[in-house]
């Protein structure tokens, strides 16, 4: 089996594959100061709530923007004797990139094209609502060639409350109408209605620019489904897109190794 592990900014999920089965899913907090012994007491935690071994785990496959993570990560595939295998640096060969600078594409853009031309045909869009809102572009012969990012939702509303004295935080919710009558709704307009218009009008730009209108867009990320309630520009919504793009990059080194 494999650990497919997505390390965000705020939350790292991690996804436990048989083959092509999705055999269990968690999600930890990021945090920079966790050690490899914090991050294997974790892990044993999590596999002991279903009855898991951790010593099932042949490979990590690890796509990580917290660079100073990635040292504790390896530590923990040596702690397990684990294959360790990094998104970005060690699978070049088996995930196309057209950037002009592949090198800084975060790994967890580079698996969302896999996944999005893998599962869903190309070309593809994907929309990622995490810490930051990014927009993956994968051309019609399965490229990743670019796309956008903007501040995510959550990060957008602690600016607001921390800006505006008057405002306190309110539930992430979409709302029942375009005019928000109370500042709450209003706040919810802002937020995640704003947030599903600027999707809607990036796909209309970047279809244009495809010349590929019928390209289709997967919403992933914590908030797709939030956002989904605003709008019907997505196609899919799928929540393990980036894990089922980690576990696809893994199965394709192994094909090439066979």
């Amino acid at each position: 089996m494999i650990l497919a592990v997505d390390m965000g900014n705020t939350q790292t999920a991690l996804g436990l594959f048989d083959g092509d089965e999705l055999v269990r899913s968690w999600r930890m907090p990021t945090d920079g100061t966790f050690t490899k012994d914090e991050i294997n007491v974790r892990l044993q935690g999590y596999f002991r709530m279903y009855g898991l071994d951790l010593a099932c785990v042949d490979a990590i496959v690890f796509a990580g923007v917290v660079p100073q993570l990635t040292r504790e990560w390896t530590g923990v595939a040596e702690q397990l004797d684990a294959e360790l295998i990094i998104v970005g640096r060690d699978t070049a060969d088996v995930t196309p990139v057209r950037a002009q600078n592949p090198a800084e594409v975060g790994a967890d853009r580079i698996a969302n094209a896999v996944a999005a031309a893998t599962f869903y045909g190309s070309p593809s869009i994907v929309v990622d609502f995490g810490t930051a809102t990014n927009i993956d572009v994968v051309d019609s012969d399965g490229y990743y060639i670019g796309g956008a990012i903007a501040p995510g939702i959550r990060i957008s509303m602690d600016a607001l409350i921390a800006r505006a004295a008057r405002l306190a935080s309110v539930p992430l919710e979409a709302p029942a109408h375009a005019i928000g009558r109370n500042t709450v709704e209003a706040v919810q307009n802002g937020m995640v209605t704003g947030t599903a218009a600027m999707a809607e009008g990036l796909v209309a730009r970047i279809r244009a620019e495809l010349e590929a209108p019928d390209a289709r867009v997967i919403a992933t990320g914590g908030l797709a489904g939030i956002v989904a309630e605003s709008t019907d520009v997505f196609d899919v919504i799928d929540g393990q897109l980036t894990l089922r793009g980690i576990n696809e990059i893994y199965r394709r080194i192994q094909r090439r190794a066979q």
